[in-house]
């Protein structure tokens, strides 16, 4: 008699290949930095996947000013509002660096996600993860200090803890844009990365490497 082994994993569904195939009907875009891939207010008609750089999301009051809401890498889907009947987009979406985006309309991603279980698994796994976020993001803002909410944002810009993700450096990301994502002024964030670096809990290297030793920094009291 076989035994089953109970070591053998199911192979992680690759998001990537399954959207590059010929079975999705989806087209590919490519942007330059700081160029915008859709306003607030535009027409909400399609899904989108991050392939190559990075996405700023960000929402404008009605006195004109501006929030960032989530930085995206490779990997991370947005403009998804419109799948739940949203007919505009909510926010404004902005490429941080030379950046490759897939873009499917609407009506092929609800087909693709009722005949694709596994696409339809990963998406709502992401989804799930983004509605978490959202939910720590604000208590971050409620309770902890400016430098601690810089710190969170440096790790998880880097991925810390995605054991399917590569991390340890951050995508390409301006001081203002952070200061804008965790509620204070650029001066204020120059002064952290400043002091980080000193600690030794980043570098520069053409680009902003994180060490994991900056997570003291979140859990300190």
């Amino acid at each position: 008699m076989v035994k089953e082994s109970k070591n053998v994993k199911a192979p992680v569904f690759d998001a990537q290949a399954f959207l590059d195939s010929a079975s999705v009907a989806r087209k590919i875009v490519t942007y330059r930095n700081s160029q915008k891939i859709y306003s607030q207010g535009n027409p909400a008609t399609s899904v989108m996947y991050v392939q190559k750089g990075g996405v700023k999301l960000s929402v404008v009051n009605e006195g004109g000013k501006e929030a960032v809401v989530a930085i995206l890498r490779p990997g991370d889907f947005f403009g998804e509002a419109s799948l739940a009947g949203h007919s505009v987009r909510m926010g404004t979406a902005t490429a941080i660096s030379p950046s490759t985006v897939l873009v499917i309309e609407k009506r092929e991603m609800l087909k693709v996600l009722h005949e694709q279980h596994d696409l339809s698994d990963r998406f709502i796994t992401f989804m799930l993860a983004r509605n978490i976020r959202i939910e720590e993001d604000l208590i971050d803002q409620l309770f902890n200090s400016s430098e601690k909410r810089l710190a969170r944002t440096l790790l998880l810009l880097a991925r810390y803890g995605k054991e399917d993700k590569p991390h340890g450096v951050l995508p390409e990301v301006s001081q203002e844009t952070l200061a804008e994502m965790i509620g204070t002024t650029r001066s204020r964030v120059n002064f952290f990365m400043n002091k980080f670096r000193k600690l030794g809990f980043i570098k520069y290297n053409g680009g902003i490497e994180i060490n994991t030793s900056l997570l003291s920094v979140v859990l300190h009291d």
